[in-house]
């Protein structure tokens, strides 16, 4: 635990030190408040990121201190999601960076992190068996898509005051508890570290908004939970394969299902921004059906109050997935259960129509 607290204290009083110079710097404020995503009316620091990412790499180099034999391991792992959180911080500041561009610098990322460290996918387990993928022309590509991906999915949840914060620190525990079981000392530190950063971020975030994450600290976050996963499972071969496939279920399958749904079900291109995704959906219709009209106008300055529903439903995946971490035909029905309800709650929440008393209140 010294190392979450040690980070969550230096994240802490770095957030805050952002938060009371950024104003300085207006091209750092988030001041639209009219796209497809924004559930804000006032600009906010964007670059809560920095925080993070800073608080990760002193307290790294404290761990490293206290543990020289991780020495390799975390500055080459620092490296590595550094290349990825650049292209995010510069889109935070100049809003320059393409979509393109952040996730062609998070894949050149991972694969650095592919040859420094090993971190790649050689394995699927199955039932009775396990497939072994020996080809590095086969290997490579699946392992760079897959962090990738993971980036681009913690950035796409974040869309909410604590929501891909919470998500995340939930997701790291896990990984921490899994590492402690198999003695996996590096995995333990690192996310630990990576969780208390965002811990000590959080505590400016929710509920009031003081800062948001923004696109570098989406991708640092999601880079670093890509490549912890991958390497727990890839160098502990009790850990399942699944047990990656269902901690990470939510936010992924959040992106696969929007791409598609914008590809085929509205003709769109499958990576135009929308207002659709599932925390938007419970935002305008189930938490402002729950709190009445007037109140859900003030929702869009304290929008925090979506983010507990995802992240019970969130816990759905990642409670079965810490205990199950072993036992690969429960992690794969886990992991169906899981896509099963997501499909029906989000066409339930499509569905949902508000109480008649309550439109009569929005035409007077």
């Amino acid at each position: 635990m010294f190392s979450f607290i040690v980070s969550f204290v230096a994240s802490a009083l770095l957030t805050l030190l952002i938060i009371k110079q950024v104003r300085l710097h207006s091209a750092a404020l988030d001041s639209d408040f009219h796209g497809v995503q924004k559930v804000h009316s006032h600009s906010v620091a964007r670059i809560g990121g920095l925080s993070i990412f800073l608080a990760v790499v002193l307290s790294a180099l404290v761990s490293i201190w206290r543990l020289p034999a991780m020495t390799y391991w975390m500055l080459s792992l620092l490296l590595c999601s550094g290349i990825a959180f650049a292209g995010g911080i510069v889109e935070d500041f100049t809003g320059k960076v393409s979509p393109i561009g952040r996730l062609l610098l998070t894949m050149a990322g991972a694969l650095l992190a592919y040859f420094l460290i090993d971190a790649r996918i050689d394995r699927i387990d199955w039932v009775f068996s396990s497939w072994a993928i020996p080809f590095i022309w086969l290997s490579l590509p699946i392992t760079v898509l897959a962090v990738a991906g993971i980036a681009n999915a913690i950035n796409i949840i974040d869309g909410f005051n604590g929501l891909a914060s919470v998500v995340s620190i939930c997701m790291l525990l896990s990984l921490a508890y899994v590492a402690l079981q198999v003695n996996d000392s590096f995995i333990l530190v690192s996310a630990l570290l990576v969780a208390g950063a965002i811990t000590g971020f959080l505590i400016w975030n929710y509920p009031v908004g003081l800062i948001f994450l923004g696109d570098g600290g989406a991708y640092f976050i999601g880079f670093m939970l890509g490549e912890l996963t991958l390497l727990l499972v890839m160098r502990n071969s009790e850990v399942s394969t699944w047990y990656a496939v269902l901690l990470l279920i939510y936010p992924v399958f959040e992106t696969l299902f929007s791409a598609y749904r914008r590809a085929f079900i509205q003709g769109k291109s499958a990576v135009m921004p929308d207002g659709i995704h599932l925390h938007s959906l419970i935002f305008r219709r189930i938490v402002q059906w729950t709190v009445g009209r007037k109140e859900a106008r003030a929702l869009m300055r304290r929008n925090s109050m979506t983010s507990p529903y995802l992240w019970l439903f969130s816990l759905m995946a990642v409670i079965p997935a810490t205990m199950l971490w072993r036992h690969t035909w429960l992690l794969i029905c886990c992991s169906l259960l899981f896509i099963i309800s997501y499909i029906w709650l989000y066409f339930r929440i499509i569905r949902f129509k508000s109480p008649r008393w309550m439109i009569m209140n929005k035409k007077k």
